[in-house]
C-alpha cells in the first residue's frame, strides 16, 4: 500500500465495491494494470495546460472498468489542479434536443464541479467567489473603489467576450460582485443560478441579473468552452469533461434523428478538439463496444463520426495506438485480478495481518471457483467477481469461526448476464437472455484474446 489509508477512504472502497459501483476515492490502492491507457490520458491533460485541447472516447464491455477509470484520470486531473466535471448521460440529460435535455446535461455537470480543495463536488460558486474576492481585495487594498473592481473584471474577462455570450458572462459575475460588497446574498445566488444554468426563461433572467441571454440546449457546447476559458484564466490548468453512459445515445434513443443530433453534437466537440479550435479543454466519453461500432445505431452509423474514429489500419495484435481519439481498455487478465484481490484485502485489512483473515492460496481458490462458475467473464468483467470477493472478506471478518473453504465452495452464482445484448436487444425483448437468481443470466463468449500486461500498479 503506498500510504497508510485514512478510514473514510476505506470505506468509501469498500462500500462501493461490496455495491457493484465505483469509488470515487482512494483509486491509487487498487488500482492495476492499463499503465498505457492512464499514460495516454496524462498526454492529453499535459496538451490541455500547454493551451491546447483534448477528446477522447474510452471504449470498453459492460463491467470492464470505463467507471473506474474515468474516476481514476478524474483523481489524476485534480492532483495536476484542474477543474473536473462529470455527469451521466440520460435520455433526459442528453448533448443535444428540445425541451431543456441539453440544458440539463450542463446543470448536471456545472453542479458536480470539482477541484482539489473542493472534491465532493459543488465547486463553481467557491471558485467565482474565491475569484471575485481576489480581485477585490487587490483593488480596494490599493485604495480603488467598488467602481474600480467592476472596471478591472470587466477587463480582466474581455478576452472571453469574443466566445458565445462573454459579455453576458461578464455582466453576471459583475453582478455577483454587487452582491458579494453590498452584502445581497440573492444576487449572488441568481448569478450562481445562470452559470449553472438553472434558468429557463430570458424573462427571469433579465429580471434577476439584467442580461438578455441564458443557458440553453443550444448553446449547452459554447458555454463549456466558455467556463472552460475562465477557469484557465484564473489559474487552473484548465477543466476536464467526463460524460459517461454514452451507449444511452446509442441504444435508448429509439429515433433516429434525434440519435443523429446527438452525434453531430459530438462531432462538433470532436471537431474542435482535433484542430485547435477550443483551449483549456479536456472531453472523455465512456463508451461500450457496440455503442462506437454498431452501423446501425452507434456512432460508426454517422459517417462523419465513423471516418474521424476509424481506428489504425496497422493496429492489432500485440501492436497498440493509442495516438486516437478512441482508446480500448485491454481487457484484465487472471493475473491482473489475483493483485486487484489482492489489493482489496490489503484495503479491508488496513495493511496489516492480511493471511490472518484470509490467505493468498484463498484468493486463488476463489478466483479458480470464479473461473468454473463464470468462465473468462470473471477478470474481462470482474464487477461480480470483486462484488462477491469483498462480500467474502465481510463475512469472514464477522464471523471468526468461518472456514473459507466452505464458504468458496457453497458460492453458487452463475456468469454474469450479457447486458451489451440486453441493451442491443432493448427494442426487441424476446431476444433479450433470461436472467437467474440475483439477476445474473447464462455464460457468455469471451471477446476475443487477452492483451498482456505488465501489472505494474499506477500510484499518483
Amino acid at each position: 500500500m503506498p500510504n497508510p489509508i485514512r478510514e473514510k477512504e476505506r470505506a468509501a472502497i469498500l462500500s462501493s465495491l461490496g455495491a457493484g459501483v465505483v469509488p470515487a476515492i482512494g483509486l491509487q490502492y487498487i488500482q492495476v494494470g492499463r499503465k498505457a491507457e492512464v499514460n495516454a490520458l496524462l498526454s492529453d491533460l499535459q496538451r490541455v495546460e500547454a493551451g491546447g485541447a483534448s477528446v477522447r472516447f474510452v471504449v470498453g464491455r459492460f463491467g470492464s472498468g470505463k467507471s473506474f477509470f474515468l474516476n481514476l484520470i478524474q483523481t489524476v486531473a485534480l492532483e495536476r489542479k484542474f477543474v473536473v466535471a462529470r455527469a451521466d448521460i440520460t435520455t433526459n440529460r442528453r448533448l443535444s434536443g428540445t425541451g431543456g435535455v441539453a440544458r440539463s446535461l450542463y446543470s448536471e455537470l456545472a453542479k458536480n464541479f470539482t477541484t482539489r480543495s473542493k472534491p465532493e463536488g459543488g465547486a463553481l460558486g467557491s471558485i467565482v467567489e474565491r475569484w471575485v474576492a481576489d480581485v477585490a481585495h487587490e483593488i480596494i487594498s490599493a485604495g480603488g473603489t467598488h467602481a474600480d473592481v467592476q472596471k478591472r473584471i470587466v477587463g480582466l474577462l474581455r478576452p472571453l467576450q469574443d466566445l458565445v455570450s462573454g459579455y453576458d458572462f461578464a455582466a453576471v459575475l459583475n453582478a455577483y460582485y454587487r452582491g458579494f460588497s453590498e452584502h445581497k446574498q440573492e444576487l449572488q445566488i441568481a448569478a450562481v443560478r445562470w452559470l449553472r444554468g438553472e434558468y429557463s426563461t430570458k424573462t427571469e433572467a433579465r429580471s434577476d441579473l439584467g442580461v438578455r441571454s441564458i443557458i440553453d440546449d443550444d448553446s449547452f457546447y459554447d458555454y463549456l468552452k466558455l467556463m472552460a476559458a475562465f477557469v484557465k484564466m484564473i489559474g487552473y490548468k484548465g477543466l476536464l469533461v467526463c460524460l459517461d453512459e454514452l451507449v444511452v445515445l446509442s441504444h435508448r434513443l429509439n429515433n433516429k434523428a434525434a440519435r443523429d443530433r446527438n452525434y453531430e453534437a459530438i462531432l462538433r466537440i470532436l471537431n474542435d478538439c482535433l484542430q485547435g479550435s477550443v483551449d483549456g479543454l479536456a472531453v472523455v466519453f465512456a463508451a461500450t463496444d457496440d455503442c462506437l461500432t454498431d452501423k446501425r445505431r452507434g456512432l460508426f452509423s454517422y459517417e462523419a463520426l465513423a471516418t474521424r474514429l476509424a481506428s489504425n489500419r496497422f493496429a492489432g495484435g500485440d501492436h497498440v495506438d493509442l495516438s486516437g481519439p478512441v482508446v480500448q481498455l485491454a481487457n484484465l487478465t487472471p493475473e491482473d485480478c489475483f493483485v486487484l484481490l489482492r489489493n482489496i484485502r490489503c484495503v479491508f485489512c488496513r495493511g496489516q495481518n492480511e493471511d490472518a483473515l484470509l490467505p493468498e492460496s484463498a484468493i486463488v481458490a476463489y478466483l479458480e471457483s470464479c473461473q468454473r462458475r463464470m468462465g473468462a467473464a470473471y477478470f474481462q468483467t470482474p464487477r461480480e467477481t470483486i462484488k462477491d470477493f469483498v462480500g467474502l472478506l465481510n463475512v469472514i471478518e464477522q464471523n471468526p469461526t468461518a472456514n473459507w473453504q466452505q464458504l468458496i465452495a457453497n458460492i453458487k452464482t452463475n456468469a454474469a448476464t450479457d447486458v451489451e445484448s440486453v441493451i442491443k436487444d432493448d427494442d426487441n425483448p424476446e431476444k433479450a437472455p433470461r436472467t437467474t437468481e440475483r439477476g445474473r443470466g447464462t455464460q457468455t463468449k469471451p471477446p476475443g484474446a487477452v492483451g498482456n500486461n505488465d501489472l505494474v500498479s499506477f500510484q499518483l
